[in-house]
């Protein structure tokens, strides 16, 4: 089973850069997104479904921000929006759906912002996710992936003695990655390539892609339990369309 995770950001504008045909080549059994910025009926996805795509949406109150998204050509047992804490559900960021043998999780976290203006909040976002996958754990094998916003180590930027109090990068968002780490979940990325210059994230200014000055945002985190089932992971540095580019995982 091939697994896509890709921040589009903002999917109507990814579909005029090659989301589309992206779909159509890869077609990976379960698509999904963050930062999708629209209700799906703001989109035209007529196309998708002769794919078999079953489709759910968590669209963000705000017009036009944040929201996830889940594709499937396998049915879902069952599907829930958010987390259950009304702080946090408000944005559209957390999308669970529920197969036989284990749950995935799509997630998009909260940026800490410029001048780190959300890091309060984010670190109670940290606390509240984590414990909401442990539960699920508890019941049913994790696998949880999106854009979390944070380059665990100095390894998954570019330049981190220059970012070291930025937003994605700081002490508190870093220690809270290791937490991740510590509650038994793989950086299933990691298990293939343990070398640098891979990133998923790149500055639309200064030819920051092409020169590859990048960050490793986005992740498919797996439950110990799964372990022997990864078969491969990897980063889709080649596919445009959006400031990120799309991550994988195949299991079987």
């Amino acid at each position: 089973m091939k697994l896509v995770s890709w921040n589009v950001n903002g999917i109507r504008a990814a579909m005029d850069k090659g989301f589309r045909d992206f779909v159509e080549t890869d077609r990976p059994e379960v698509l999904c997104l963050q930062e999708t910025k629209a209700t799906p009926d703001q989109v035209d996805l007529s196309w998708a479904e002769p794919m078999g795509y079953h489709q759910v949406w968590n669209c963000a109150e705000k017009r036009g921000y944040s929201g996830t998204s889940v594709w499937s050509k396998i049915p879902p047992k069952k599907t829930t929006l958010g987390i259950g804490i009304d702080e946090h559900d408000r944005e559209g960021r957390v999308i669970t759906a529920t197969f036989d043998d284990f749950h995935l999780v799509n997630v998009y976290t909260p940026n800490s912002q410029r001048e780190l203006l959300r890091l309060d909040y984010r670190l109670r976002w940290d606390a509240d996710f984590l414990a909401y996958v442990i539960k699920l754990n508890q019941r049913k094998p994790v696998v949880f992936c999106g854009d979390v916003n944070c380059a665990h180590k100095e390894i998954d930027l570019a330049n981190p003695k220059s970012n070291r109090r930025n937003a994605g990068f700081t002490d508190e968002e870093r220690a809270g990655v290791d937490k991740i780490v510590a509650a038994g979940f793989i950086d299933s990325f990691r298990e293939f390539d343990e070398g640098p210059g891979n990133y998923s994230w790149w500055t639309y200014r200064s030819n920051a892609r092409e020169r590859n000055i990048g960050w490793r945002l986005d992740y498919f985190w797996v439950a110990k339990k799964l372990r022997s089932r990864i078969e491969g992971a990897r980063i889709r540095h080649e596919i445009l369309g959006s400031d990120h580019c799309p991550v994988e995982l195949t299991i079987s």
